[in-house]
């Protein structure tokens, strides 16, 4: 029996951990958790997130900007993330409305699609 999610992966190039550090950790404020010692050698690192992880692999020859794939955060408070990812430069993407929620859609620094959707 699935009972929940556990974890997420996405991933960057290799060897950009510490621009990835700069935008989840420090942008989006999430907190960086240790890897287990067996899988350190593999570059990435992991971020909590309530009781879920994100696990930021490594991995070349990939066209981020080309899949659909993302990771929807649920914000309480849109408005905050539009101008804060804004001030940043960051190009949001209006998203198809979905009955209930506002949502819009942005691209990691390395062409990872995000969300953010707040209920209403």
């Amino acid at each position: 029996m699935i009972i929940k999610l556990h974890h997420a992966q996405i991933t960057i190039p290799i060897g950009m951990e510490d621009v990835a550090r700069q935008f989840y950790c420090n942008r989006l404020g999430l907190k960086e958790i240790e890897k287990p010692p067996a899988l350190q050698g593999r570059g990435g690192f992991w971020l909590q997130l309530g009781s879920q992880e994100i696990h930021i692999g490594t991995e070349d020859g990939i066209e981020r900007t080309m899949t659909k794939a993302h990771l929807a955060y649920h914000v309480s408070d849109l408005a905050f993330w539009r101008e804060k990812l804004s001030q940043a430069n960051v190009q949001m993407l209006e998203s198809v409305p979905i009955p209930g929620y506002d949502r819009f859609e942005f691209r990691d620094p390395f062409g990872n699609r995000m969300e953010m959707i707040q209920s209403l």
